[in-house]
């Protein structure tokens, strides 16, 4: 067989492919064809060196890589590759303890524990340890093992690590939690990366059949390796230049620092193979020549890479669009009409050849429901749908409760969340007595002290919870559910639970915030769903019904045609011939927090790269000069992340809701730059940073702004005529509250006095 797999391949993609011995490091940029490169270097390995296929290890960072590369590499060959490893290190890792599990103490029919299994055996640890779930959250302990585990931390060292109250605690849980594993002949997910490292580590012999077996071992996505994968490489390769390994990524898409990721694998790996071979893949196969310049003016600003200058043959094409909006929904709105537009300017691009990509899992309420609006076909991708998560459900739930009484569903979903102990014996005990009774389980709840079998703290918070519930079914008459809901989470303590769950909870926190904003969005726009309102219905019983509605539409096929909705981190890999980047705002896009840490900023900035680098023909990148965060209008900057883009690159444009608040008069949040005297577009000018977060607080310059208390607000005085969008026009009578509580009474012209929060009225002076 001719070696015709060769043909089409680049001069550097050829270099690579060839070389033989010893280790290579392959620098692939976005869209240069590192997939190929790979599998057609094992095919030349087993057809022009005559390796057998058994010698030969490649790991990859999905299943579905690995599968894509072993058909490639048949079919290339002509031939199946019997006897070759390939699959992630996970995948790789159980293989090795299936083969090895008696050295560790194992039997080889171990089983593997999932996530919510290894949470339900830290929280077994902890209670056998005499210590309370309650206060020490599982899910936090358990992220804190997960994390010792990846960094190789044993039971002993982090023992002496621990420093603080909850750090002791882990130490104690730890090794009991790993002797509870042992005991059931179970291995949790982290372990399939540690155990083969310990198996490596601690038996030569077996270290040494695998280094004489694998003669030659491949890697993808190297940039994503965390400590435990890099140590296992090491002990596999012999970790000197004896070792045929060929590793392949990019540093300028390391985007999983948070997890564990350490992009010096990849910065230094000459350090640890110091006669490696060093190729560059820049010749790009997928973008234009101005997205290629874009991305290469972006990321040329990092200073933690090796440096590489992507290239294109595929011509200059369109020019960026940086669009400015005037809020989430005002944004979501006109991304949705563009879609439509472009499908009937270029009817050859699908709708799945659209994408819209956002920083955080928050911002899909906003896409989704702008879609919904114009019946266009979506899909999520690496996540549930808004009104699905968990935390939006269980705020839902007490919401149905507060509606409706008799929810016996969301009675049963939040009676001990957050928790205020009442476990399954209690909760059954009432429920029963309920049903004997026929009482609701709410009404049960109200007279729990009367129950003849329930210690005491148990009826007494029945009771407690009962009665609030009740407060707010009474509230819910008087105030809008974007304040309702804001005051409940706080009653209830639901941020700090969420927060106690370690890292994975400041997601959730968000998603409730964005509840929250959402929530207030439906009181300033009630007006636009009132055919849909029936008589004696509060606003929170529409809501409930909005929200119905949204969570009962069937799911799309998924192989249906839909524009694609994504996080960035999720978009990886992939590509798309248009590209729409929402939220590039300083907070946002980068995240606040990155401005204290550089680290954290360089991997911001390319994540933003890798956002660039999935369009193919055309990028659209959108702000709002206004986002409603946690019930609050915030002002929005544009990313600092725009500003290495050369002008002759980009266009920008204003969406129409956008020039008409500015004629409208809004445009008094304009200010104009003190030394150029330029116009901000609807933006409080205020310096760019570095190293440090934004302040938000205000300050005597006039240029910080005061998210607080919402200073860029109309003024209002009493006596003075306003109009509001759903009650029409009115009298200011008084004026009560400060900061975000302040609130007008109102002598409207048609339906008489009303008090209204200012911050959600959406209140406008009648000049």
């Amino acid at each position: 067989m001719e070696a015709e797999y060769l043909d089409g391949l680049n001069p550097e993609q050829r270099i690579a492919v060839e070389h033989f011995e010893g280790p290579i490091l392959t620098l692939a940029g976005a869209g240069s064809g590192k997939t190929r490169v790979l599998t057609t270097r094992i095919t030349h390995l087993i057809h022009e060196h005559g390796v057998d296929p058994s010698s030969i290890l490649s790991v990859t960072f999905t299943n579905k890589a690995a599968a894509e590369m072993r058909t490639r590499i048949r079919r290339l060959l002509g031939r199946e590759p019997a006897g070759m490893w390939i699959g992630t290190f996970h995948s790789i890792g159980a293989r090795l303890l299936r083969r090895h599990a008696a050295r560790l103490g194992w039997t080889p029919n171990f089983t593997i524990y999932d996530a919510d299994e290894a949470l339900r055996e830290t929280k077994r640890t902890l209670e056998r340890l005499r210590h309370s779930p309650k206060r020490w959250n599982p899910k936090a302990v358990h992220s804190a093992i997960s994390s010792a585990k990846n960094q190789l931390v044993a039971p002993s060292q982090y023992e002496k690590m621990a420093a603080d109250p909850f750090s002791r605690i882990v130490a104690e849980v730890y090794p009991a939690y790993d002797a509870a594993l042992r005991e059931q002949n179970a291995f949790d997910f982290d372990d399939l990366l540690v155990k083969p490292v310990e198996l490596l580590r601690d038996h030569e012999e077996i270290r040494l059949a695998y280094r004489s077996r694998f003669t030659f071992v491949l890697v993808d996505e190297y940039q994503d390796t965390n400590h435990a994968q890099y140590v296992f490489l090491q002990l596999l390769t012999a970790g000197d230049d004896a070792g045929n390994i060929m590793v392949v990524g990019d540093d300028d898409q390391s985007i999983y620092g948070w997890r564990g990721a350490d992009i010096r694998n990849i910065l230094d790996f000459e350090k640890d193979f110091p006669a490696a071979r060093i190729i560059r893949l820049e010749q790009n196969y997928r973008s234009t020549g101005r997205i290629l310049d874009a991305a290469n003016a972006v990321i040329s600003r990092n200073t933690k890479r090796k440096g590489k200058t992507l290239r294109t043959e595929a011509g200059p094409g369109d020019l960026l669009t940086i669009v400015s909006t005037l809020d989430e929904r005002d944004e979501g709105d006109w991304i949705g009409s563009e879609i439509e537009a472009r499908m009937r300017r270029h009817p050859d691009v699908p709708l799945r050849g659209y994408v819209v990509l956002y920083r955080t899992n928050s911002q899909s309420r906003a896409m989704e429901e702008a879609f919904r609006r114009r019946d266009l076909p979506y899909q999520i991708v690496g996540g549930t749908r808004f009104y699905e998560r968990r935390e939006i459900m269980d705020a839902l739930a007490y919401l149905r409760l507060i509606s409706n009484p008799r929810d016996a569903g969301a009675f049963d979903r939040i009676i001990n969340y957050p928790r205020r102990g009442l476990g399954d014996t209690s909760r059954a005990k009432l429920l029963e007595w309920a049903a004997q009774q026929a009482m609701t389980p709410l009404e049960a709840a109200l007279r729990a002290d009367e129950h003849p079998d329930l210690r005491g703290g148990a009826a007494q918070s029945f009771v407690t919870f009962a009665g609030m519930i009740q407060r707010y079914t009474a509230l819910a008459a008087h105030i809008g559910v974007g304040e309702l809901i804001e005051k409940l989470i706080a009653e209830i303590g639901m941020v700090d639970a969420l927060r106690d769950e370690g890292p994975e909870g400041a997601d959730r926190i968000e998603n409730v915030n964005e509840l929250i904003a959402g929530a207030a969005d439906f009181d300033a726009r009630a007006d636009i769903d009132e055919e849909d309102r029936v008589e004696d219905a509060t606003a929170l019983d529409m809501f409930l019904q909005k929200v119905t509605l949204l969570t009962d539409v069937d799911r799309h096929d998924p192989d249906a045609q839909a524009v694609t909705l994504m996080t960035v981190h999720n978009a990886k890999g992939l590509e798309f011939p248009v590209v729409f980047i929402a939220g590039m705002e300083d907070g946002l896009f980068p995240l606040a927090r990155a401005f204290d840490e550089p680290d954290t900023l360089e991997e911001e900035r390319r994540l933003f790269y890798v956002a660039i680098t999935r369009a193919e023909r055309k990028v659209f990148i959108s702000h709002a000069r206004t986002r409603r965060r946690a019930g609050e209008v915030m002002p929005g900057r544009p990313s600092s992340f725009l500003d290495p883009l050369p002008k002759h690159l980009t266009d920008e444009l204003t969406t129409p809701g956008l020039e008409r608040a500015r004629h409208a008069g809004e445009t008094r949040w304009s200010r104009r730059d003190p030394v150029t005297g330029a116009g901000s577009l609807g933006y409080r000018d205020r310096p760019r940073t570095s190293g440090r977060s934004p302040r938000f607080e205000g300050s005597d310059d006039g240029v910080y702004i005061d998210y607080s208390d919402a200073q860029d607000a109309p003024r209002f005085v009493k006596g003075e005529r306003v109009r509001h969008p759903q009650f029409g026009r009115g009298v200011i009578r008084d004026l009560s509250g400060l900061g975000q509580e302040l609130k007008a009474t109102i002598d409207f012209d048609t339906i008489g006095r009303k008090k209204v929060v200012l911050r959600y009225a959406n209140l406008q002076k009648e000049l």
